[in-house]
């Protein structure tokens, strides 16, 4: 969709059949509309939705040599972009609960606010953080029920509210945030969405976005990893566990990865970790020292949570970085402060979003990541991509830790 300003002139009896009554100022596009002769006023209401596919709003009222102007804003949509519905189909819970509370409801389409954009989602990253909405882990007021499930998403803007000026209808992109990515269509801020390079398809901007800057800014800002440093990562065969393993390798840290069965132990060491070790073997601190020769780690990368925070401090060096992030096997229980000070252990619960707050930090992220990627020195897997009205399966794959890799939702 198109938005443009446009001045229209009212039509009279002097008007000629087929004569080039409106005209779009902002590109000099004539359009030849047929018009009623003696209609009195042009009114919003002309316009059939073959024309338009929303009604021009009047802004001024212009009079120039007893003829009246008015000047409108109006959409049309592009003749390369598929029509753009009144409804859309989305994934919704009516409250918490397990898998089995999401539902596929048809709604209507979002309106669009300034600021915003309306992307056709192609695709829809499956997240943790989406089973965490659902079960009520983090807790959603009850105004917002029903809540549509998802975070982030790839697809094609059709339709771009007229504040907004870098960003185009049919542009590709990929965002993040609380938008609601698990439907046919999500109006996104336009400064939380970001173009893709063509070199890269969507599926694999959808797969790497909010895990691949989760994990890039966690490498740089919260771990402040450094070329040489002893760096354990848990559940390293996972979706931002297999990006920090490429990430960490990348930037010359000695890599110990743990992962749930010995399969996915090999795809930690094909990430690129050093050491690997699986995690339901009962002396893994012990062999977490072995192989640091009693230093310990630097910096611990725990998307686990509960199950694995006291292991993460028994292992930890002196003066280490340990960032619990995740609450897979559960939240970690409120921490006695002083347990730190044995170690002077600086320990933080990182968010991704305080990152990439300013357009600034997401712009120079994310085209570091994006640029990682299109350069082949990051790689994405997808485990699976699921129809939209399967979106249970996926949630129950990904909390049943069955899964190596991206898990991606078909929205289109």
């Amino acid at each position: 969709m198109d938005m443009r300003h446009a001045v229209i002139l009212h039509p009279d009896r002097r008007t000629k059949r087929g004569s080039p009554i409106f005209r779009s100022v902002s590109r000099h596009h004539y359009l030849y509309l047929q018009l009623p002769r003696l209609h009195p006023t042009l009114a919003p209401s002309s316009f059939t939705s073959s024309s338009f596919s929303s009604p021009p709003k009047p802004i001024v009222r212009h009079t120039v040599q007893s003829r009246t102007f008015r000047t409108f804003t109006y959409s049309t949509t592009n003749a390369n972009m598929a029509p753009i519905p009144s409804t859309m189909t989305a994934i919704r819970i009516p409250h918490t609960g397990g898998p089995e509370v999401l539902s596929q409801d048809t709604v209507p389409l979002p309106t669009l606010k300034e600021g915003e954009i309306l992307v056709r989602n192609a695709l829809a990253g499956v997240n943790f953080i989406d089973t965490y909405f659902r079960t009520g882990l983090y807790p959603v007021p009850p105004s917002h029920f029903p809540l549509t499930l998802g975070r982030e998403a790839a697809g094609t803007i059709a339709a771009v509210h007229p504040s907004v000026s870098d960003l185009k209808e049919g542009d590709r992109v990929v965002f993040m945030g609380t938008v609601g990515a698990y439907a046919n269509y999500s109006a996104v801020p336009a400064a939380q969405a970001v173009r893709v390079p063509d070199a890269l398809s969507l599926d694999k901007a959808a797969a790497v976005w909010l895990q691949g800057l989760t994990a890039w800014t966690f490498v740089r800002e919260a771990g402040e990893v450094k070329s040489g440093e002893w760096v354990l990562v848990h559940a390293a065969a996972g979706g931002v566990g297999g990006l920090l393993v490429q990430m960490l390798a990348a930037v010359g840290a000695r890599v110990i990865a743990t992962a749930g069965s010995d399969e996915k132990c090999q795809v930690a060491r094909r990430y690129g970790a050093g050491w690997v070790l699986n995690s339901r073997r009962e002396d893994l601190a012990d062999e977490v020292l072995r192989i640091t020769q009693g230093h310990g780690v630097d910096v611990v990368f725990d998307g686990v949570g509960k199950a694995t925070f006291d292991f993460d401090l028994i292992v930890a060096a002196r003066k280490a970085r340990v960032l619990s992030f995740g609450n897979a096997s559960g939240a970690v229980p409120p921490v006695d402060i002083l347990r730190l000070g044995a170690k002077n252990i600086k320990l933080a619960r990182p968010v991704v979003n305080n990152y990439v707050a300013t357009r600034e930090e997401l712009e120079t992220y994310g085209k570091e990541l994006l640029d990682m990627v299109t350069a082949g020195k990051v790689q994405v897997p997808i485990h699976k991509i699921y129809d939209l009205a399967d979106s249970a399966s996926a949630h129950r794959d990904l909390e049943g830790r069955k899964t190596v890799g991206k898990l991606l939702i078909k929205t289109e």
